[in-house]
Formats: structure tokens, C-alpha cells, sequence
């Protein structure tokens, strides 16, 4: 299997960690000291040598931080992850502060003295982290201060895993669907019309994007750990460890590149510095570490990176490639609730979801991943937004619960994501209730036509309409973007309340509003959407972009109340669910079409 179920989380022996860091600060003369959850790619996601935060606080989401004083300490996480923290992190120990509305700055000016100095490792600090906590901090001249040598991994030893060495992959052309030449080329052409000499580049789905490769350095990611320095002319600079090409990725890649030892980037940083080239960085994704080489903010320019809008905007043969992928796993997804029903009424747990779901996809022939560990919550697990089964926390499915099972996989041509929440025996009519706000929100976002420019921010509060009318909401945002068998969460666009990248078409987003009752259910409904061209609506006169939904899978009909819907949204839900039919039944076997049938069938 792709997923495990031990728990990596061991809060029992924060205490004693803490304390060896803090005899370290003390040797250095700081007050504090930070630990954020990143490495010095700055993704979303890291290797087990990266997994600091987890170490040090037991606390094992995708996005945090923690402060560390000598008397104090604190875990920083945003809404997602709040109820977790609580359930891994021994409060004895740290705070757990919920961020935003708290922020770093406040805890920090309430807990340290003035000439205070946090400590910090420039590689996993964003240049926009250290710039915003410098400008916070300085009033009350309290430093934020470098610290070469990274003082966790100091503490941790040799008992911190090793750096992964996964091969590099090849992506063939037929499945990019644009040479790595011909991307490279396009790319030079736009920091060159940009004013600029060369980008570094950082994050490592934007490098694989780039040149056509991918590898396994990040659980149920397919990247390759690296760096590229991208010039405007002659061919870019790949920092990579050469243990990981064999003769054939070697060849190919040297033929667009020019191959270096990650030892080698500091001194290449150095010579653009010192020949005066004009230097792009992406500010919230570079660490301060690089910025500072060329010399700080005099020494480079301020710029997304210039990947982004043309990885995300997916082109004929990827969108092509994301259909056929969606098609496949939601045969596997059929296949796995059908399953659930059954199996739901003779006994089973958590655990047991997730390898018969995995085990479905490894059917089709196709999976080359997971693309995340399978959310599969039970009951009050469900309520846990990113909650991990494990062989402690598994539990079984209950009758009279909610199921929520958010899971997706890595094709060669396409990235999935897709939640599903089963009512196993009969919901209460607040579960019915809550569950048919969240699919009225779900609907508005698969319906919605609007013009171009348009930002996830604003599309964002039609999913919250049902809810908020309720005096209910959630605290995650609606929509992220996805990868073409890269990562599932991709930027610049979302569907929240702060993204303010207007959508385009070719781009892929989750639809996914939920809702969840801490201590009792959670729920979530998420389809992937593909946003479609513009063109004027029927009496229209202007262009209005759209959503094409490319997921396949019923949605529970035992937990909508039908007199909560509209008419135009009922006729939205059998229309999917005739949709989801005619796609899928000729894939599947007699039983199976039997089940698809009644699980489809018209309100």
C-alpha cells in the first residue's frame, strides 16, 4: 500500500525536546526560537528529513508553526487544523494558537522583553515571512535574527532521516503535451520581456513542470527535490543530486540543462550577484537564505514565480488526460461504495476503507500513487478536517454516523481529489440538514457563470450562502487548485476569501464547501472543476466563463432534503447523476451498474 497507519505524532516526548532546544538557545544567546513546517523548496510538502515541527510538537499537519521560548512555547495553526493540534500536541507544553485571528506578533510582544532575539534558519524562512517579522517585531526591537546551523536538527542527531534520493522520472511528451524545450523557451521569453536576467526557482512542482520530470522525494507527490536557476538566455542551471539520474533521465536532461551538485547553487547565486544580473525571486516561496547570497533586497526583484499561470493552466493534452483520469477513478470510487454499503451494515472501520479504496484504484491498472493520505473519518473523526487514520485513532463505521472519506490518486495523466460523505444506517435530520446546505453551496459553485477577470474571492461566499443563513460555515477555503500528476494542491488560483487570481480557463479547482460539528460528524462534498472558455449565455451579451465538473461519482441521496433544494438545483444533481451513470456503467460489472443505478436515480 501507498498509505501506512502508524502515527508519526509522539507528543509524550515533547517535553524533553524542548528542553534540549532550549539549552541550545541558551548557548546562543537567543530568546526564542522559530520552527516553521517547511524545508528549503518552501512546498507544501516535505520529506521525513524535513518533518521538524512534527518532531519537536507531535503536531503532523501540512501547515503551522512553532515558537519557542525559553519559559513559553507555542504551535501556530490556522482553522483546518485546530482540532488536531489539540488531539497531538501535550498542551502541557505548548499553546496552541489559532492563526489567524492571533498572530506571531502578539504572542511574541506579550511573551518577550524588549531586545529580545528570536532566532531563526534562513533556508526555511520565505523572504515575505522574514521581511513581515521584521517590520512586526522592530518597533519593540526585538530581533529576528539568522542562525546558520539549524538548531532542531542539532537536537534531533542522527536519529533524523536521511535526504531522499527517489530516480528521476521522465514525462514523455504525449502526456505534458509541450516539450521541456519548447516550455523553457516560452518561459525565457517572458523574464526576458520582464526586464529580467534569470528567476530562481524554488518549489519543486514548478521545476518538474519545467523540464518534464518527475520523482518520489514527497509522499504521494511526484517530484524531485531540487533547484534551477532559469536564464533568460542559454540553457538553465538544474541543482540536483546526481544519485537520483540514471543514464537516460541524465541524457535527456542535459540536453535542455545544465547539470550541477546542490553544493554548487551558492556559489552560482554569487556570480549573479557579483556580474550585476537582474534576479527574479518569488518572495513567498524563496527562502530568505537565497535572497540574502544575492544580497539582499537590493539584490533581486520581486515576481510570482513565472511558472505558475502556465502550469496551471492546463493545456489540450493535460485537460484531455484529466477526463480520462477522472473517468478511471471514478469507476474505483463506484466500485469502493458499492462496497461500503455492504460492508457499512456487516462491520468495518477506517482502516479497512482506506486499503479496499486503494486496492479499487490499483485495479484500474493505472495508479502510480495515492495523491494524499485518505481522509477517512468516522463519526467525530470526521469533524477532524485533516484527520490521518491510524492504528490508535481507527475506528469503526457506526450506524446512525456520518462517513467522510476525502482521498485521491496520481495517474500519469491526471491528478484526482474527491470527498465523499455516506450516512451509514439512518442520519439525523440535523445531518440531513447540514449535508443538503453544504451540496445547495456545492451547486452554486458548479453552476456559476461569471466574466472574466473574476477572482475565487469572489466566487467564494456562494458556497457559504445555505450555511450562513443558518448561522453556520467552515473554516477552510472552498477551492484549490490541482495538478497534472503533480501535486493536489496547486497555485496561484483558489477558491477563497483571500485568492485574488482571476480564474482562466484551463485551470483545475476542487469544489469542495463542508461542514463539521466538532466531537460528533463532519461533512464535505468535493468534485474537481475544469473552468471552461467564455461564451455568452442563452439572451446573454457578454462572455461569461464556467465550470465543467470532471469527478464521477454519486453523491448520497439519503442525506439531501429535497425540500431544501430549488427546482434548478435538483434538476443539477440528476443531471450529474445521470451523467455519472452513462459514463461509468459500461465499465463495470453487473452488480455494481445494479448498485449505480439506484445510487443515481432521480430525486
Amino acid at each position: 500500500m501507498f498509505q501506512t497507519f502508524n502515527s508519526s505524532s509522539d507528543p509524550s516526548r515533547a517535553g524533553e525536546r524542548v528542553a534540549a532546544l532550549r539549552a541550545v538557545m541558551r548557548s546562543r544567546r537567543l530568546d526564542a526560537y522559530f520552527v516553521p513546517r517547511a524545508d528549503e523548496h518552501q512546498g507544501e510538502y516535505v520529506p521525513p528529513a524535513a518533518e521538524r515541527l512534527a518532531w519537536l510538537t507531535g503536531f503532523t499537519g501540512s501547515a503551522g508553526f512553532a515558537v519557542i521560548g525559553l519559559e513559553r512555547a507555542a504551535l501556530f495553526v490556522d482553522g483546518r487544523y485546530t482540532v488536531q493540534a489539540r488531539t497531538q500536541v501535550d498542551a502541557d507544553v505548548f499553546e496552541i494558537v489559532r492563526c489567524p485571528p492571533y498572530s506571531m506578533k502578539e504572542w511574541v510582544l506579550e511573551t518577550l522583553p524588549q531586545g529580545a532575539v528570536v532566532g531563526f534558519d534562513p533556508r526555511l524562512a520565505t523572504i515575505a515571512q522574514v521581511e513581515q517579522t521584521r517590520r512586526d517585531l522592530g518597533g519593540k526591537s526585538i530581533r529576528f535574527k539568522e542562525v546558520a546551523a539549524n538548531l532542531v536538527d542539532k537536537v534531533w542527531g542522527s536519529a533524523r532521516p536521511k535526504p531522499p534520493q527517489a530516480p528521476v522520472l521522465l514525462l514523455d511528451d504525449a502526456h505534458a503535451g509541450q516539450s521541456a524545450a519548447a516550455k523553457i523557451e516560452r518561459l525565457q521569453a517572458r523574464i526576458a520581456k520582464d526586464g529580467q536576467d534569470a528567476a530562481v526557482l524554488t518549489q519543486p512542482d514548478s521545476i518538474c513542470w519545467l523540464l518534464n520530470i518527475r520523482g518520489g522525494d514527497v509522499a504521494h507527490n511526484p517530484v524531485v527535490l531540487s533547484h534551477l536557476i532559469l536564464h533568460a538566455r542559454g540553457k538553465p542551471e538544474l541543482f540536483i543530486d546526481a544519485a537520483k539520474l540514471d543514464a537516460v533521465a541524465r541524457k535527456a536532461l542535459k540536453a535542455v540543462c545544465v547539470l550541477r551538485s546542490p553544493d554548487e547553487l551558492d556559489d552560482r547565486l554569487g556570480v549573479l550577484k557579483t556580474s550585476g544580473k537582474t534576479v527574479r525571486l518569488s518572495p513567498g516561496n524563496t527562502s530568505w537564505a537565497i535572497a540574502r547570497r544575492l544580497g539582499g533586497a537590493k539584490g533581486y526583484v520581486s515576481a510570482a514565480d513565472p511558472t505558475l499561470l502556465a502550469k496551471a493552466i492546463k493545456n489540450d493534452t493535460e485537460i484531455d488526460g484529466a477526463r480520462q483520469a477522472h473517468q478511471r477513478d471514478g469507476v474505483a470510487m463506484v466500485r469502493f461504495l458499492a462496497w461500503l454499503e455492504t460492508a457499512a451494515r456487516k462491520g468495518t472501520d477506517e482502516i479497512a476503507a482506506v486499503q479496499r479504496l486503494e486496492a479499487f484504484r490499483a485495479d484500474t491498472g493505472k495508479l502510480r500513487e495515492i495523491s494524499f493520505d485518505t481522509i477517512s473519518g468516522s463519526g467525530a473523526n470526521g469533524a477532524i478536517v485533516h484527520y490521518r487514520v491510524t492504528e490508535a485513532s481507527n475506528r469503526r463505521l457506526g450506524q446512525g454516523e456520518l462517513f467522510l472519506i476525502d482521498s485521491g490518486a496520481q495517474y500519469i495523466d491526471g491528478t484526482t481529489d474527491i470527498t465523499r460523505t455516506v450516512a451509514i444506517g439512518r442520519p439525523t435530520p440535523e445531518m440531513c440538514d447540514r449535508f443538503t446546505r453544504v451540496l445547495k453551496g456545492h451547486i452554486a459553485i458548479a453552476t456559476a457563470r461569471f466574466p472574466v477577470g473574476t477572482r475565487g474571492l469572489d466566487l467564494d461566499s456562494h458556497a457559504r450562502m445555505a450555511l450562513w443563513s443558518a448561522g453556520l460555515d467552515y473554516d477552510h477555503g472552498t477551492g484549490h487548485g490541482v495538478g497534472s500528476f503533480l501535486s493536489v494542491h496547486e497555485g496561484p488560483q483558489a477558491i477563497s476569501r483571500v485568492n485574488a487570481v482571476p480564474l482562466e480557463p484551463g485551470m483545475i479547482l476542487s469544489n469542495e464547501p463542508g461542514y463539521y460539528k466538532e466531537g460528533e460528524y463532519g461533512i464535505r462534498i468535493e468534485n474537481l472543476v475544469l473552468v471552461t472558455p467564455p461564451s455568452i449565455p442563452e439572451g446573454g451579451e457578454r462572455p461569461m466563463l464556467g465550470f465543467e465538473t470532471l469527478t464521477l461519482a454519486p453523491i448520497d441521496r439519503k442525506l439531501v432534503v429535497k425540500a431544501l433544494l430549488s427546482d434548478s438545483e435538483r434538476r443539477w444533481l440528476d443531471a450529474y447523476h445521470a451523467r455519472v451513470a452513462a459514463t461509468l456503467e459500461r465499465r463495470l460489472d453487473a452488480e455494481t451498474r445494479e448498485w449505480l443505478t439506484r445510487a443515481c436515480r432521480p430525486l
